[in-house]
């Protein structure tokens, strides 16, 4: 419709689904309302892990299944890589699919925390997973780096730095070179030249296991960032709530 205007977050999604399937990613989907097994006990999350708590996760009242645990708002898009992954084995198994897969999925994710310039309860986040023989952390740096140079529209590279996350091992946290001063040190960067952008890492074995997958034949990355993030630095924007707060005068810009 001439006139009519985009949503920011609208645009980077299809422009991340579109780099990712031109890599030979599937882009998935799943349900927001979600069970405990799939956003937390299938990807090796602790009982005790503080992700847990109330003060982090929105549990829902609704009757717990014996099997599956009590109903969540996910907390991240890792449900979807688990029930993707399932479906891939049987897939497999009935002779429909071969490995390596690889999955890209975009959405909504929610978290009970306070809203402020670079929170929100409800935001938008991208993951992305690729399984199958010998892939490796090399794998990983360079798919990132292709996905940033294509989203950023200009050459960047990465760095990695040791992490924990229960769902990889090793786990990552992934530095971008700033997109803005290429690495020289400028305000986005903090005068470092290089941005923390997402966490990432080696699918954990038991992840892998749990979904079916012989972890013993098959290994494989994974990695997870805030779309919204993007968005912000993308469109130099310095508060998240811009891009939640209904004023047309923002969305009008794109």
């Amino acid at each position: 419709m001439k006139g009519s205007h985009a949503h920011p977050i609208t645009i980077l999604t299809d422009k991340i689904s579109k780099i990712f399937t031109e890599m030979g990613f599937d882009i998935a989907d799943g349900p927001e309302l979600e069970r405990e097994w799939f956003n937390f006990d299938a990807l090796n999350v602790p009982k005790d892990h503080s992700s847990r708590d109330m003060q982090d996760t929105f549990f829902l009242k609704l009757k717990e299944d014996e099997n599956f645990g009590k109903s969540v708002l996910r907390t991240h898009t890792s449900s979807v890589q688990i029930r993707y992954m399932q479906n891939f084995v049987k897939s497999v198994e009935e002779g429909k699919k071969n490995f390596p897969l690889a999955s890209c999925v975009p959405g909504k994710v929610f978290r009970n925390e306070a809203t402020d310039a670079t929170h929100e309860a409800q935001f938008h986040q991208v993951e992305g997973l690729l399984v199958g023989e010998n892939i490796s952390l090399a794998n990983l740096k360079a798919t990132l780096e292709k996905f940033f140079s294509d989203f950023f529209e200009k050459e960047i590279d990465v760095v990695f730095r040791s992490s924990f996350f229960p769902f990889v091992e090793p786990g990552l946290e992934v530095a971008m070179r700033c997109f803005k001063c290429d690495g020289a040190g400028c305000n986005i960067c903090k005068k470092t030249g290089y941005i923390e952008i997402m966490g990432a890492g080696m699918v954990h074995p038991k992840v892998l296991e749990n979904c079916g997958i012989d972890s013993r034949k098959y290994s494989g990355f994974a990695f997870g960032c805030g779309i919204d993030r993007l968005a912000m630095l993308k469109y130099g924007l310095d508060d998240i709530r811009f891009l939640y707060n209904g004023d047309l005068r923002v969305v009008n810009q794109f």
